[in-house]
């Protein structure tokens, strides 16, 4: 199946903006990575930036994955792009 990265951002003052959306968006993930659908998710150390990694059927499964998240429903991401990946090692 093919894999898939996620680069996106974070608004600004992240910590304060995720925190009413936060747990929503750990169990969506959690869900996500049960199923097998995510590999693997995080920020970067800064919290400007966001960076995943899927294994779905298509594009078009991560971006709906993407947009169903709380961060993104509510601006706490505020852009993203996805560009399928070929896993060398």
């Amino acid at each position: 199946m093919p894999k898939y990265v996620m680069w996106g951002s974070y608004c600004d003052n992240v910590l304060e903006k995720r925190a009413p959306y936060r747990q929503a968006h750990l169990d969506g993930l959690a869900a996500q990575k049960e199923s097998g659908v995510l590999i693997t998710i995080g920020p970067t150390k800064d919290l400007t930036k966001v960076f995943g990694i899927y294994e779905a059927e298509d594009a078009a499964t991560v971006h709906q994955l993407v947009e169903a998240d709380p961060y993104w429903k509510n601006g706490v991401w505020t852009e993203y792009s996805i560009k399928e990946w070929i896993q060398a090692f």
